[in-house]
């Protein structure tokens, strides 16, 4: 779990910290130590967090102001009334950050990739650990209260949209109990492992992973699935797909309240201007098409969201994945029917392959 003290900070405390706290987000609530009772805030201008592509610890660097201060008193502050946050959910690997970005273009939205301390609470909520045993009814308190932090805005006609990290999907469903409106990206599980088994990195990250995905989708389903041991490499990276899919697919069918969507990132690839715009107005937001097409053609879609400094565009994404499918080929096939097995014997999973179908 990711730790304030993981971090050394000199910077003085501002006892001054809360009218700023209060005003809007510029004093940002990075990341907390729950054991502890403390938040780490971060000095943030509106032009930082609109180049960020993360709102984790990758950001630490010896200019960025800091300072720790009790959960106590940032509970305390008193804040303006304030609009829910938008959502985009994903499955990871399917240009949400992209797509966050083309969005964080309208004047309206303050866009917030992947807020580290959502994906604490996350981690919290799955792995229910002896040292931070909150109740459930104490779990939603302090979700619903960092979700009132994270809704602070610079201007009075913007809305915070949040581009959770994967990791999040867990908190989906108590975030979008009580209504909201989220967009959740998703990719065919064919294309899905195309995308993980291009990357070198990303494949080392499914089985780093594949133990805490393997507990959550037997959360789900309700028995023992397979053991990390017996999963081919193909079969380690569905997880990631299966465990997101389902998760989402849940908090989508018990909120019904919530306004939710799905987009297929290689829909959104086929068409980028009009799914933009469709985007757009599913966030209540007004997107011409001219302007659509602007920002689809703009420096954005030429860049590798994540890391901007690098070249990326959708042929050399299809190159890419073609090689990752030829390679992989018999083990894609393999995990496939294991999938479709397993489809058979849990409705959850069913659900969550017909949904991806049904919206290609």
């Amino acid at each position: 779990m990711l730790q304030i003290r993981a971090f050394s900070l000199e910077d003085e405390l501002n006892s001054a910290w809360q009218p700023v706290f209060a005003k809007d987000p510029s004093l940002f609530p990075h990341l907390a130590d729950f054991e502890k009772g403390q938040v780490l805030l971060s000095t943030m201008s509106e032009d930082a967090f609109q180049k960020a592509s993360f709102l984790d610890q990758r950001l630490f660097t010896p200019d960025l102001q800091r300072q720790v201060v009790s959960w106590a008193d940032t509970a305390a502050v008193p804040l303006p009334p304030l609009a829910k946050p938008h959502y985009i959910f994903h499955v990871g690997h399917v240009g949400s950050t992209l797509i966050s970005r083309l969005l964080g273009e309208l004047d309206q939205i303050l866009a917030l990739r992947e807020p580290a301390i959502l994906r604490q609470l996350a981690e919290v909520r799955v792995n229910r650990s002896s040292v931070i045993n909150w109740s459930d009814e104490e779990q939603i308190e302090r979700l619903d209260l960092v979700e009132k932090w994270l809704s602070r805005v610079f201007h009075s006609d913007q809305r915070v949209m949040i581009k959770a990290s994967s990791f999040v999907s867990p908190l989906a469903k108590p975030l979008l109990a009580t209504g909201g409106t989220a967009l959740i990206l998703f990719t065919s599980l064919e294309r899905y492992l195309y995308t993980i088994l291009a990357g070198g990195a990303s494949k080392q990250e499914a089985a780093a992973l594949a133990d805490i995905r393997l507990l959550r989708l037997e959360q789900h389903c309700g028995e023992p699935l397979a053991t990390k041991e017996t999963l081919s490499l193909a079969g380690t990276a569905a997880l990631g797909w299966l465990c997101e899919m389902v998760t989402l697919h849940d908090a989508h069918t018990q909120c019904p309240e919530a306004k939710v969507a799905w987009m297929d990132f290689d829909h959104f690839l086929s068409g980028p201007a009009g799914q933009l715009q469709w985007a757009a107005r599913h966030f209540e937001q007004e997107l011409s098409a001219e302007q659509a097409l602007a920002l689809v053609s703009g420096p954005i879609m030429t860049r590798y969201s994540k890391a901007p400094e690098y070249e990326y565009s959708a042929s050399l994404r299809e190159e890419l994945l073609a090689e990752a499918a030829q390679i992989h080929a018999d083990d894609i096939r393999q995990t496939l029917l294991w999938v479709d097995q397993l489809a058979q014997r849990f409705p959850q999973v069913a659900a969550a392959r017909t949904i991806a179908g049904s919206r290609r």
